[in-house]
């Protein structure tokens, strides 16, 4: 299977100039828990719920002055639209992330695909197996 059947294609991107205030808000309205950070729509950067927290409220950073750029994490993993999720589940354990932007052919943010996307889909598929169980196991 694709990352393209997991993905999500609705993925909130933003510059490396915005504000982690401005951040944390799309991730507040968006309900989101990341957001990519963009160069003409190439992933440069990814800033998380967690970034925020570390980076920006612990050591009191001003967030109306600390910039994505000032927080992302740079050494930014994605995979393609084309990879399949096994190979994505892979990635994300190498690298040991929970979110991984995806791309297009050209290198453009495509979607995004998460560790709780795979947690969904793994139960999904262990339910229809169970019902494959339940259904050839004889009465009691």
């Amino acid at each position: 299977m694709p990352v393209a059947d997991v993905a999500r294609t609705a993925v909130m991107t933003a510059h490396g100039d915005q504000t982690a205030g401005n951040l944390a808000t799309v991730m507040v309205e968006e309900n989101v828990g990341s957001v990519i950070i963009v160069n003409d729509n190439e992933p440069i950067g990814i800033v998380t719920d967690r970034d925020l927290v570390v980076e920006v409220l612990e050591p009191r950073r001003d967030p109306t002055e600390t910039t994505a750029e000032d927080i992302m994490a740079e050494a930014l993993t994605t995979v393609a639209m084309s990879d399949g999720i096994f190979e994505a589940t892979r990635t994300m354990r190498d690298h040991a992330v929970r979110r991984l932007p995806v791309v297009d052919e050209d290198d453009n943010v495509a979607g995004i695909v998460t560790m709780d996307d795979f947690v969904v889909l793994l139960s999904d598929e262990l339910a229809n197996l169970s019902k494959v169980v339940e259904a050839e196991s004889p009465p009691y």
